[in-house]
């Protein structure tokens, strides 16, 4: 099962580690601290929790690169 992302959840994976789920999900948690917006702690908060629910596979057929509207 492969989980929709919301634009602003992919372009934020886009600026961190996506070489692998694990990798991804460690870079977002660490950053989270330094997030001053609690919009952007929310946005992150959801990536980490469809990340979790995705197996390596899937995350591998993501398409994560920044979109704009």
């Amino acid at each position: 099962m492969i989980l929709e992302f919301t634009v602003e959840e992919i372009n934020l994976m886009s600026i961190f580690d996506t070489s692998g789920k694990n990798a991804l999900i460690t870079e977002l948690t660490a950053a989270i601290p330094d997030f001053t917006e609690p919009e952007l702690t929310d946005i992150a908060d959801n990536i980490i929790i469809k990340l979790g629910k995705m197996t390596e596979a899937e995350f591998l057929m993501l398409k994560l690169y920044p979109q704009y509207d």
